[in-house]
């Protein structure tokens, strides 16, 4: 499956809510990401695989070209030989073709292998472009990864919560509640109840005593005090 079906799958499991029956979203990412790096790989080895060749095929233009002009330069050598009566000028003219026929040939051979070269730096500039193109996709689903990753945590804790939440009986805690609000209005009706029995209960003579409580205290306040005063009186008469 290649990353872009992959990343398409997850698009789909985030637009459609379904994730939980697809693949893991964050292992897809992950896995994608495994895959470009891989492809990313490739492409070095084959980026230094192709300039390897654009090298070579430089120095075989370059080699060509030094090789015709050193033919070139035999033959010039072979023709003043013979103009210095060194050698005949059928001989001369002779191998001074004959050298001038490789120096064609080299020439050749250096229009092939620059033509060549030519050819392997226009793909090798594909190649670097792709290059390019995959680090930035590595790079950008990386960040979406950690943004993925982030956004699953938060939805796990949420999704906890509102399921803790969801198994609160909140009927059952209301009905609770006003069942005990019921009986504590209850107990404090009977209590007043039973407030209102003693009220009812009391005798005319339990009234009055009531009433005249205040008087004994009063009483008795005032025998404290005249018992002080004669103590005191005595204490004086005795000094």
């Amino acid at each position: 499956m290649s990353i872009f079906k992959r990343i398409f799958k997850i698009g789909q499991a985030e637009a459609h809510s379904i994730v939980d029956k697809l693949e893991d979203p964050i292992k897809l990412t992950e896995q994608g990401i495994r895959d470009l790096k891989k492809d990313l790989d490739e492409s070095l080895k084959s980026f230094a695989e192709v300039k390897a060749i654009s090298i070579r095929s430089k120095k075989e233009s370059s080699d060509a070209k030094n090789k015709a002009n050193s033919y070139e330069q035999k033959a010039i050598r072979l023709l003043e030989k013979a103009e210095s009566e060194e050698i005949s000028n059928e001989e001369a003219d002779r191998l001074a073709g004959e050298a001038l026929m490789k120096k064609q040939e080299a020439e050749q051979q250096a229009k092939v292998a620059e033509a060549n070269a030519k050819k392997v730096d226009e793909n090798l500039v594909q190649l670097d472009a792709n290059i390019k193109k995959l680090k930035a996709s590595i790079s950008h689903y990386e960040n979406e990864l950690k943004t993925l990753k982030a956004r699953a945590k938060v939805s796990q804790a949420t999704t906890k919560l509102n399921k803790q939440m969801a198994q609160i009986d909140s009927t059952g805690t209301i009905a609770m509640l006003e069942k005990m609000k019921t009986k504590v209005t209850e107990t404090e009706a009977l209590s007043e109840a039973y407030s209102e029995i003693v009220e009812s209960n009391k005798t005319t003579d339990d009234e009055i005593d009531e009433i005249l409580k205040s008087d004994k205290k009063a009483s008795a306040n005032e025998a404290l005090e005249k018992l002080k005063a004669k103590m005191k009186k005595e204490s004086g008469e005795e000094n």
